[in-house]
């Protein structure tokens, strides 16, 4: 039973796997997702001599060492979920931050229409909030992320006169860093109260960054992800998170 759900593990992983090389920007979510495949392959086709290796001896303190080694990496996974409940936005924000994410072409990723969306919502029910969409431009994309994310909000309707575009950064630390000067220029300063838009596992590590940024009074608009999202999303953020703790607080 146990290898045919192991061979059954390493078919579906080798088919999203390759759905992703299709449908996906390379970035280190993908790459987890594709080391987890090759992982499963390799146990899939040599288990018996890995099982017998890992009987006894060294083998069998190594196998307890990648078994330990998953179980904090499992427990940083849901971690970031639970840490991803933070203070949601009060309705009294002078702006509210987008942050990007993968554009493919010129058309904005599912995960980054859903934090659009999200943002939309936000601004349509507060019209006296302006808008930062920030996010530069990465491999595969063919204009910056903000430009397709102002885009993408026009076209459902929002007022662009509202939306300023910071299109230089590549990181979550940079899109806070970015957008505080340019919300100055307009006249908000980083002691009022803004909200960011992100998808709910990226929320606690966006709002660090954004008090290291001198944001002092944040909120979070968590945005939904998709369901083939999670996994890659989230075991890129536990890394991410872990990576925040050690060298930015």
């Amino acid at each position: 039973m146990k290898e045919k759900i192991v061979w059954l593990l390493a078919v579906v992983l080798l088919g999203d796997s390759v759905v992703r090389s299709v449908r996906s920007n390379f970035n280190l979510g993908v790459f987890l997702m594709y080391a987890l495949t090759a992982l499963v392959w390799v146990y899939a086709l040599f288990h018996r001599k890995i099982d017998a290796f890992c009987a006894a001896g060294w083998g069998r303190v190594l196998k307890i060492l990648f078994l330990a080694g998953c179980a904090v990496f499992v427990g940083l996974m849901v971690l970031v979920g639970i840490l991803g409940s933070v203070r949601g936005a009060q309705g009294d924000e002078k702006a509210v931050i987008v942050l990007g994410a993968a554009v493919h072409g010129d058309k904005v990723s599912s995960l980054l229409a859903r934090r659009l969306d999200a943002a939309y919502t936000f601004a349509a029910a507060h019209p006296d909030a302006l808008v930062v969409v920030s996010g530069g431009q990465g491999p595969g994309e063919n204009v910056p992320e903000a430009v397709a994310m102002k885009q993408y909000l026009e076209e459902k309707g929002l007022d662009g006169a509202r939306i300023l575009t910071e299109a230089r950064s590549t990181s979550t630390e940079e899109n806070f860093a970015f957008s505080r000067t340019l919300l100055a220029q307009h006249g908000v300063q980083p002691d009022e109260p803004i909200a960011y838009v992100t998808n709910r596992f990226h929320c606690y590590r966006a709002g660090g960054y954004a008090r290291l940024a001198g944001f002092s009074d944040v909120s979070a608009i968590p945005a939904s992800i998709g369901l083939s999202s999670v996994l890659p999303c989230y075991m890129r953020e536990a890394l991410a998170v872990l990576y925040f703790w050690v060298f930015r607080r």
